[in-house]
């Protein structure tokens, strides 16, 4: 007979994920305090989520305005085209970062269900760089896309489920 059943393995599972995803540098001694389990119990059950791939990175969250860097995110509408060589062209891309040359941080590149098909998140040191980026986008994939919007992110008050700890300068943009 197993230890735990399948729902409360899934209940720790997520326990331990909540606590991962407020400090993923948080000790293992604390997430186990918290979520009341033992440290070989996490240290176990993280382990897992590494292996099946549940948890697939960590993630740092960065004050862009002390590096002098700018968030952006570029809004993509693909085209009627046939989308073949499009998905493979997209997926080799993700696995290489060449945006470095431009100045670029590629964050985050998500394929979207909605208007949009297509957005992604990234920092530059100005909007120049940015618009470089964006052009070096639609033509890279020319014929693919049929819309393209890029936006500005102004403030982060919650990034990758962070509270930003400057979150009371929010107000000076009112």
């Amino acid at each position: 007979m197993p230890k735990s059943s399948r729902k409360q393995i899934d209940e720790d599972e997520k326990k331990i994920i909540a606590e991962l995803q407020k400090n993923s540098k948080e000790s293992i001694d604390k997430i186990a305090k918290r979520c009341g389990f033992s440290r070989q119990k996490v240290w176990r059950v993280i382990k897992r989520l590494e292996k099946n791939k549940t948890i697939w990175g960590y993630n740092t969250v960065i004050d862009n305005e002390k590096l002098n860097q700018k968030s952006y995110i570029l809004l993509i509408k693909r085209s009627s085209k046939p989308i073949g060589d499009f998905t493979d062209k997209l997926i080799e891309d993700s696995k290489e970062d060449h945006t470095k040359k431009l100045g670029i941080a590629l964050l985050n590149s998500y394929y979207l269900h909605g208007h949009f098909d297509w957005m992604l998140c990234f920092s530059a040191k100005d909007i120049k760089i940015a618009k470089k980026f964006s052009e070096s986008i639609n033509t890279t994939y020319s014929g693919y896309i049929s819309e393209m919007y890029m936006v500005e992110n102004i403030f982060p008050l919650k990034a990758c489920g962070i509270v930003n700890p400057g979150i009371e300068k929010f107000r000076e943009f009112f």
